[in-house]
């Protein structure tokens, strides 16, 4: 059966931060959550507030407000890295990698939605199956 048409949101990343980001909690190492407001841990009752953002830190696989590694990231297709804030971001991500049409959105900036800006080793046709996998274990460290 074929992939599923994948319709662009126009979603950008920043807009992604309306729920919790999902990270690496700097003091137990398990997985800890982050708002524009704290940083919170549930496994060791870790409590933060943020400093200002870093907006220098939008696409890298750390949180944007503390910097903190994130929880869903992984080595991916030869030394990249695959990383999303939380599980919409993995759908959004695997909707648009496993689909075989890919539809841009016209929104005012189509150019910078999140999909329109993810890097070409990632929406590479050769790279799907690996891209497809990697995503599927990321998934599973969140039950």
């Amino acid at each position: 059966m074929d992939a599923p048409r994948f319709r662009d949101p126009q979603d950008r990343i920043e807009n992604l931060t309306d729920e919790p980001i999902l990270v690496v909690c700097p003091r137990c190492s398990g997985r800890a959550s982050v708002t524009r407001e704290r940083l919170t841990c549930a496994g060791c009752a870790l409590v933060r507030v943020p400093p200002e953002p870093d907006y220098r830190a939008w696409n890298r696989p750390v949180d944007p407000f503390f910097r903190e590694p994130l929880w869903l990231r992984a080595d991916c297709c030869g030394g990249h890295t695959l990383w999303a804030f939380h599980e919409r971001h993995l759908d959004l991500i695997e909707g648009f990698v496993a689909a075989k049409l890919r539809e841009r959105g016209l929104g005012n900036r189509p150019g910078l939605s999140l999909v329109a800006r993810l890097p070409a080793w990632m929406t590479a046709a050769k790279h799907r199956d690996e891209v497809l996998r990697t995503i599927a274990k990321l998934r599973a460290t969140l039950s």
